[in-house]
């Protein structure tokens, strides 16, 4: 090829730049240009469709591929204007079937459109036609409107009419309502109606003769109510005295709820924040959780039970008796009547019936007749004016007072069971607490508890005098045996005993004391807890609870225990090897007391260092078999054994 002729190179140069700007101004998919590449065989090295339309020769083939193309097929340009001029008329095609589908759509918009202005005309014929009815309908309506105001004209001018010419009739009407209200029993309402008919209608036609009789027959209707009024308060009182015990135990049990509540959710604050607000801390917290999570639920549970006093008693008759007897001006007859009834009741449940000591039953139904009869009188004070006054019912709790004090401490003598004392005094506590909350004095029930208090301290050291017996009678008078560690710490869970020699030992081996000794400290601890129990609730300081502990348990040292102890050493039975246990055992006992008195500042949080703390002096309760002191119990139960020892050598020698 001479260099003067145009090279295929040249005519792709020249080529490449147009076609290029021919295909962003037609804007031809990439495809096109794939296909005139194709029917020219340009292979897939020389440009991909990938690559775009946009770009240099360069980026659209190799220029040694389009030389070899060109060299060829020398009509190359040629042959790709035609394919490509054929690319263009389909793609024209192509948009006039656009054209064509997109041009049947909108002449359908075009006839719905015309289809919606012949809609259109037709509503607004319509709403011409509907506008024209209400305007004649509306003529009709202003005609019956001006009737109307013509019958009301006419209405009014009668009525005038009528109130001129029927001026007794309120009168007759108003008789007519009291006979009927008589008929109703409704009293209060008919004295209502016998004033506005003296003070209003009679004057009014009082000139007349109906009037007259009338007027004469009011007083002996007056007399009436009086009477039925009275029958009705006598009902009544027959009633309440029969639902105090039903009024009692419902305040009773509502008080007892509340007071359950209150201390659940006192230990939950005290488990919570830290702080040691009641004496009682021995409880733990996993069961202070669950106390006051059955206290929700009992809360929860008795929400919709809870009863009023109105609730469980009627006292419409009082009231009612009440307003007629001041509406008749003859209040006090009815005030004097009403207080004395009340005080003959109040003698009738004073009375204790004679067996009531026997079961705590007995109790429960004299307290609640107490608690039901002075929850109505507090009833009627706040609800009524002038029938009850505050001196009235301090006067009346008063004389009750001194009777319940002396019934309860007459049959609180004849107890002699620490579990009925103990729920005595529970009830006396709910008992007062009760009536606290409705605003009664009970300062001297709480002293009277101080005396049952004693008594119940005697009950304990008695029933204690048993079990101390039991468990020397159980007891081997021998170490106790240890073969393992969940052995050694089941006793010193029981018994605060510290030996490190012993520790160091290894199993098996022996504690020195018997059995006997931490079964008589828990024992002596389950008394400090069953005393505990009578000292709770009782509103006194936490030093006088752990004074109280203290002499308390030094009496179940001083006298239960020691006496229990002086009658083992006598028993015939007792040699010289239990007598030395035994003294073996007095010895750790006596070591344990420190133990107790640390237990008790536990339970008061009070400091053994306060002063005026009473100590125990257990110590000296068992000193008198201390090896180091002279017993003449052991001193002489020492030499008769020896003697008799010694007798039975000689026989065998």
């Amino acid at each position: 090829m001479t260099s003067g002729s145009c090279s295929p190179l040249s005519h792709g140069a020249s080529l490449f730049p147009h076609l290029h700007k021919f295909l962003i101004c037609c804007r031809l998919p990439l495809e096109c240009v794939c296909v005139v590449w194709h029917d020219f065989h340009v292979p897939p090295t020389c440009w991909s469709p990938e690559e775009g339309t946009a770009g240099s020769p360069q980026q659209l083939g190799d220029e040694c591929t389009l030389r070899s193309v060109y060299d060829d097929q020398p009509n190359a340009h040629k042959k790709f204007m035609e394919k490509l001029d054929a690319c263009i008329r389909n793609h024209d095609k192509e948009i006039e079937k656009m054209c064509n589908f997109h041009h049947q759509g909108f002449v359908d918009a075009i006839t719905e459109l015309l289809k919606v202005r012949t809609d259109a005309e037709k509503l607004k014929v319509q709403v011409t036609d509907t506008n024209r009815k209400f305007q004649d309908a509306g003529k009709e309506v202003i005609v019956q409107t001006e009737d109307i105001i013509r019958c009301r004209i006419q209405q009014r001018n009668i009525t005038t009419v009528v109130e001129k010419l029927q001026l007794c009739l309120p009168v007759l009407e108003m008789y007519s309502k009291l006979k009927e209200q008589m008929s109703a029993k409704r009293y209060y309402s008919a004295l209502k109606t016998m004033e506005q008919l003296e003070n209003v209608y009679f004057p009014r036609v009082s000139q007349y003769r109906f009037c007259q009789l009338m007027i004469e027959n009011l007083p002996k209707l007056r007399e009436d109510i009086k009477e039925i009024s009275m029958s009705d308060l006598k009902d009544f009182l027959e009633s309440i005295r029969k639902h105090s015990d039903k009024i009692g135990e419902t305040a009773m049990k509502q008080a007892q709820q509340q007071k359950t509540f209150s201390v659940a959710l006192q230990k939950q604050n005290r488990v919570q924040f830290g702080k040691n607000i009641h004496f009682n801390d021995r409880i733990p917290e996993e069961r202070n959780e669950v106390e006051l999570k059955r206290a929700f639920e009992e809360e929860d549970e008795n929400e919709e039970e809870v009863l009023t006093v109105q609730d469980l008693v009627d006292f419409s008759p009082v009231y009612r008796c009440l307003h007629i007897y001041s509406v008749l001006g003859d209040e006090e007859t009815f005030e004097n009547y009403y207080r004395k009834q009340r005080k003959k009741q109040a003698r009738l449940v004073l009375q204790p019936q004679s067996n009531m000591h026997e079961t705590v039953d007995g109790y429960r139904r004299y307290f609640t007749q107490i608690v039901g009869f002075f929850v109505v009188e507090d009833h009627i004070l706040h609800v009524t004016q002038g029938l009850v006054t505050r001196a009235y019912t301090d006067e009346l709790w008063n004389m009750a007072l001194s009777k319940i004090i002396a019934v309860l401490r007459a049959h609180s003598s004849y107890c002699t069971d620490p579990d009925l004392v103990l729920e005595l005094k529970n009830l006396i506590v709910l008992f007062a607490d009760t009536l606290q909350g409705y605003g009664f004095p009970v300062n001297r029930l709480f002293d009277l508890l101080f005396e049952i208090r004693d008594q119940y301290n005697e009950t304990l050291l008695k029933k204690w005098t048993g079990v101390f017996r039991d468990i020397f009678e159980e007891d081997n008078y021998s170490p106790i045996p240890i073969v393992n560690e969940e052995e050694y710490k089941v006793v010193i869970s029981k018994f605060p005993f510290q030996d490190p020699d012993l520790e160091k030992q290894s199993f098996p081996k022996k504690f020195p004391m018997s059995q006997s000794v931490p079964h008589i400290y828990i024992q002596v601890k389950e008394f400090i807890y069953a005393s505990l129990k009578f000292s709770e609730s009782l509103h006194r300081s936490s030093t006088e609870i752990d004074d109280m502990l203290r002499k308390s348990t030094n009496l179940l040292l001083t006298r239960t225990l020691s006496s229990c102890l002086l009658n083992l050493i006598r028993k015939p039975h007792i040699g010289l090897t239990e007598l030395v246990q035994i003294i073996i055992n007095t010895t750790h006992l006596e070591q344990a007391c420190r133990y107790l008195e640390d237990f008790i500042t536990n339970i008061t949080n009070i400091s053994q260092e306060t002063v005026h703390t009473t100590r125990l002096y257990g110590l000296s309760t068992f000193k008198f078999l201390s090896p180091s002191t002279s017993c003449p119990a052991i001193k002489k139960k020492c030499a008769w054994k020896t003697k008799r020892q010694k007798a039975q050598f000689e026989e065998l020698e």
